[in-house]
Parts: C-alpha cells; structure tokens; sequence
C-alpha cells in the first residue's frame, strides 16, 4: 500500500516534469517509509537562518538543495563542520550565491559523526523490475565496487545475505572499539527500499550515499531519488 506523504512528494515533482527529487523531498520519501535520515531543516531565506540554526545544533552541514542540481561537492555547494552562527551565516550567503539561477534552498542538517560508510539504493532493471542495492560506500563506492543485489520484494533473509555476501562484511561487526552496526534497522531500511520500488513504478533509481554508522545506528545523509 502507498504511503500518502511519499505520493504527495512524488505526484508533485511529476506533474512539474521533473526527473529527480530534492534531496530534500528524497529524505521525505525515506522517512515517510521509515528509513532513518538526518535531521535537518530547508531554509530558503536568511530571515529563517537563525532559527533553523537553533534546532539543528552545532556542528552541522549546510548544502544547496534543488532538484535541478545533482553533484553538489563539484559546484561547492556543500560546508561541513559549521560551528559557529557567523559561520553558519557566511557558508549561507556563499552557497545561496552559488545556486543563482536554480530553484530551491539552503539545506541544514545535524553533522552525523562515524567512521563506517555504507551505500543502499534501488535500481529499476528492464527484465527483473525493482532491485535493491547494498555495500561499501562513501568515497570509494566506484572503486571497490563492493555491493549485493536483490529483487523485490525482500524477506529479512534476502536483507541478512546481502550484508555477508559484502567482501568487507566484518565492518558491521564490533571492531576497533567501534560498535557492532545494528543488522536489525539495516535489514528493515533495505527491505523498505524494496517497497519503495514496488509501490511506485514512476521510481527508477534510489540512491543513499553516504549511509553512516553513528554508533550501532545507520542513518541517511546524502539521498538521490530519480524520477521516470
């Protein structure tokens, strides 16, 4: 069954013609399925600034959020490890002159600290329809190419095999006085990943990347979701 935030966010970036979701809108969507993401708050003028500041806490993410823009980091969008309202004001004006000519606002988030990264995401593939994604992320998701794939829908069974058939598994393991990765929430995320492709045939791509391990808790920080 649909969820009826999830199908407000996606009819609406449809009926404008639009391929992608905001990052923004794509957190929405994950978190309207249950998928844990940051906490964070679009600011789209200065007058607000402050307040969101105050909500979110130091230190935090800034970034520029529009549908219209894909690759962030490229076009200096993102300021990380904000630690002050001066710098928090400065990093606004910059990335707000930097989005001049595209719709949309400035995003601030909780700075979500860990040392594992992970990816999970969702193709549409022509013959096997909806298929989820997880595996080694952050940086070097291109270069290890460390991932595992499975149709939707996904049983806990189909989630736990993902996460060993990884060739870097034992990072959700207690290690180096890092806490075991809590499989249970992981599990749940992909298998939800997988409704998401199933409910909504207009979804092509799901992308989350990084998913970051504070503690034993994933959470969402970066999320792409491509529209037909």
């Amino acid at each position: 069954m649909k969820n009826e935030k999830a199908t407000k966010i996606i009819d609406k970036a449809l009926k404008q013609g639009r391929k992608t979701l905001s990052e923004y809108e794509a957190k929405l969507v994950l978190a309207a399925y249950e998928i844990p993401i940051t906490k964070e708050i679009l600011v789209k003028d200065k007058d607000h600034l402050e307040k969101a500041v105050e909500k979110i806490g130091f230190p935090l993410v800034m970034k520029g959020c529009s549908a219209e823009i894909a690759h962030k980091t490229e076009k200096g969008l993102i300021h990380v490890d904000i630690r002050t309202a001066t710098e928090a004001k400065k990093a606004f004006r910059e990335i707000m002159a930097g989005m001049e000519g595209f719709e949309g606002g400035v995003l601030l988030q909780e700075m979500i600290k860990g040392r594992r990264e992970l990816v999970m995401g969702l193709t549409r593939d022509p013959q096997f329809g909806p298929c989820v994604m997880f595996g080694l992320g952050g940086i070097f998701t291109e270069i290890l190419k460390d991932i595992s794939f499975r149709r939707a829908p996904l049983e806990v069974r189909d989630a736990e095999e993902m996460m060993q058939e990884i060739r870097g598994h034992k990072i959700l393991d207690a290690v180096r006085g890092m806490e075991a990765a809590d499989k249970k929430l992981l599990a749940h995320m992909l298998i939800n990943l997988g409704r998401i492709g199933l409910d909504y045939d207009s979804v092509m791509e799901i992308d989350l990347n990084p998913v970051i391990l504070s503690g034993a808790k994933p959470v969402v920080v970066d999320a792409l979701i491509v529209l037909k």
